[in-house]
């Protein structure tokens, strides 16, 4: 398959999608598309642990995924998970096991990030719209998304927890449909709306699109009955409320334009997609092509170099430049992270691609909490790190740069990697090792170009080889070497140096 080839993978609460492109120019010329209504979030009880069967469910469909994904590059393939994997809590257990079915790595994104995706993939998919304000709103199994944006840029995004999966086990666990219990649905998610409602509606927008199956699926119905011209209005969903009532229960519903595997979750999704209508004020929705799947497309091939860049690197520097942090300081420290990198990826197993990119985000944001307080900045920084709304993301990487940057002085501390980054705490701990060494050696904030220094590595030891003399007249960079060396040998390493 040639190289222009790129696939991506939506792991959702109700389906997993994949979705194989060509890339001819700007353009993306859709090769390939396959769907497994896995229902993951069916089988997550309320305290994250996910069934056998679900598991199950999901790990097959993954293999299948695989099989398709084999003649792809495998840095040209991505894959998401949402809602319902992030709250699996199993240690991380499951992830594994479905990382190895797929054979890639697993993206698990916030509902910010898994916003700014649905919208870019819609945003795609309406190119020629001229740039008008548009509302954008996705039902998923476990979460709804809205979002507001002009063009490529979001206004204002939010991922609100309920969706089709959830809603249905909710309200409609025996299959019955009665007024009563959507009533009380759409109720439950006009309460989650509540917060964000007269904000969506200050902001105002000229057309409403919908992304997602059970909006598609609506659509299709309403059009299918005659209650909807290519789109979902307040009298349609009145009209097919009312024929969902009156059938009694989701088996006897028989609504024309209705698939079979949509009926077990569409009670749960109308009810959020009559909520939303309700609370924004909704007069007329379109259901679009482009959905999250191809949002991570896009950003993938950002990430690859086609137009629009990396959406992660303009999130650290925002952040940094937000919070005032030296860039200067901040390029001295990341040029000789990098350097010391190169020396020793190959004898510590460290990809340079993905621990290259770590260790430079980590050198820009390493100081932005300075501008809480200078005692204890590492502890701000990491803070502000983790919790902050990085676009383009995963939670994985984020909590990554945050390991790093409260690691980077005082003790090191094994047991807050782990709970940052779960069982790469090893992968971690040699990138925090060299993310100190080059904030050390940097201490004195100087412009001066500074000298080759080599870096050689074993197993659990580190050897630094200044040029002969360097080191005499620099007491304080010596005695940083020195309170390094204690650092390193309470996690299992030897720093030495000449």
């Amino acid at each position: 398959m040639p190289q222009d080839t790129h696939a991506a993978i939506d792991l959702g609460s109700n389906s997993f999608h994949l979705v194989v492109a060509r890339v001819v120019g700007d353009d993306i010329h859709v090769l390939d598309r396959l769907k497994d209504q896995v229902q993951l979030a069916r089988g997550l009880d309320a305290d994250g642990n996910l069934s056998d069967d679900a598991q199950q469910r999901a790990l097959d469909s993954l293999a299948r995924f695989n099989q398709r994904l084999r003649v792809v590059p495998p840095h040209q393939v991505r894959a998401v998970g949402t809602n319902t994997l992030r709250r699996v809590h199993d240690g991380g257990d499951f992830l594994a096991r479905a990382e190895l079915a797929l054979g890639h790595p697993i993206e698990i994104i916030s509902g910010a990030e898994e916003a700014r995706l649905i919208y870019l993939g819609v945003s795609y998919d309406l190119h020629d719209d001229g740039g008008a304000r548009r509302l954008v709103v996705d039902i998923g199994g476990g979460s709804t998304e809205c979002i507001v944006g002009e063009g490529d840029h979001i206004l204002r995004a939010d991922s609100l927890f309920m969706g089709c999966v959830g809603f249905t086990q909710r309200f409609f666990p025996d299959g019955r449909l009665t007024e009563a219990a959507f009533e009380q649905a759409t109720v439950a998610a006009r309460l989650e709306l509540g917060p964000v409602h007269r904000l969506y509606r200050r902001l105002g927008w000229s057309d409403v699109y919908g992304s997602s199956g059970t909006i598609t699926a609506i659509q299709d119905i309403l059009q299918a009955n005659g209650w909807g011209d290519h789109s979902i209005t307040p009298v349609g969903l009145h009209s097919m409320r009312r024929a969902l009532v009156a059938a009694g229960h989701v088996d006897a519903v028989t609504l024309p334009g209705l698939k079979p595997e949509r009926a077990l979750v569409l009670a749960g999704g109308f009810a959020v997609l009559d909520a939303v209508f309700r609370s924004l004020g909704v007069e007329k929705l379109v259901a679009a092509q482009g959905a999250l799947r191809e949002g991570v497309l896009l950003d993938m091939l950002g990430r690859l170099g086609h137009a629009g860049g990396d959406t992660r690197e303009k999130s650290v520097r925002q952040l940094r430049d937000r919070y005032g942090a030296d860039p200067a300081q901040a390029e001295r420290v990341e040029r000789l992270a990098l350097l010391l990198l190169a020396q020793v990826q190959d004898r510590w197993g460290l990809d340079p691609g993905d621990a290259g990119r770590a260790l430079r985000w980590a050198a820009q944001l390493r100081e932005i909490g300075m501008a809480i307080g200078y005692t204890g900045y590492h502890r701000h920084s990491s803070y502000l790190v983790e919790n902050s709304v990085l676009p383009g993301f995963s939670r994985g990487e984020q909590c990554l740069v945050a390991a790093l940057v409260l690691e980077q002085r005082r003790r090191i501390v094994l047991d807050r990697i782990r709970v940052l980054v779960g069982s790469q705490v090893e992968r971690t701990t040699r990138l925090v090792l060299l993310l100190r060494l080059a904030s050390r050696l940097n201490r004195t904030r100087s412009p001066k170009q500074r000298p080759r220094i080599d870096l050689q590595a074993g197993e659990r030891t580190v050897h630094l080889a200044f040029p002969d003399g360097w080191l005499d007249d620099r007491p304080m960079t010596r005695a940083d070497l020195e309170t390094e060396a204690r650092a390193f040998a309470e996690v299992g390493y030897t720093l030495t140096w000449q």
